[in-house]
């Protein structure tokens, strides 16, 4: 999942090479969602069994966030930027930022989630199938709706997102969020 994780960070791109260490994508955007919350982390395997797409989400953004700046990200051993100057500050910037709360539109889309293909599996509905797992997953918990933000430069990720039922929740400075009610 790591792996993918980097290989899909630049807007659906590879972003090998983009920071100084390439697992901070995993650390923030992949991993802590497998540890936290396994129920709802799925994988698609390739015919030769490989890993090559995931979706992990938590289901109560509040305690997610929480849990991820008490927990979390103090053990992973990444300082802290003093100034944002690289896409790499940003995101080390954000993770230290966790933990404040959940969006405004939380109460009705408490579970957030992070999605990713490789591009061999692109194209083919395991995306859908993906959203279609978790949905059910999510509504098996009782939880009511689902968001997540997504780049604004994300054309594919942004048609993919209205074709399975997501709908625009709120727009930031450089990206989207978009929620589906369960």
């Amino acid at each position: 999942m790591a792996d993918i994780c980097v290989r899909t960070a630049a807007n659906g791109g590879d972003a090998t090479g983009v920071f100084d260490d390439d697992a901070i994508w995993s650390e923030v955007y992949a991993l802590p969602y497998v540890v936290r919350y396994p129920e709802f982390a799925f994988v698609v395997e390739t015919d030769d069994g490989r890993v090559a797409g995931y979706i992990v989400c938590a289901p109560d953004t509040g305690e997610f966030e929480r849990w991820f700046h008490d927990e979390w990200w103090p053990t992973r051993g990444y300082a802290r930027p003093d100034v944002e100057h690289t896409r790499q500050d940003a995101t080390l910037l954000e993770a230290y930022r966790r933990g404040t709360g959940a969006p405004q539109f939380a109460d009705d889309h408490p579970a957030h989630l992070h999605i990713d293909l490789l591009p061999e599996l692109q194209g083919q509905g395991w995306g859908r199938q993906l959203i279609d797992t978790l949905a059910d997953a999510l509504r098996d918990a009782g939880v009511p709706g689902v968001h997540l933000w997504v780049s604004a430069e994300n054309a594919g990720a942004l048609a993919f997102y209205s074709r399975v039922g997501f709908t625009p929740l709120a727009q930031g400075e450089t990206a989207l969020a978009y929620g589906k009610t369960l």
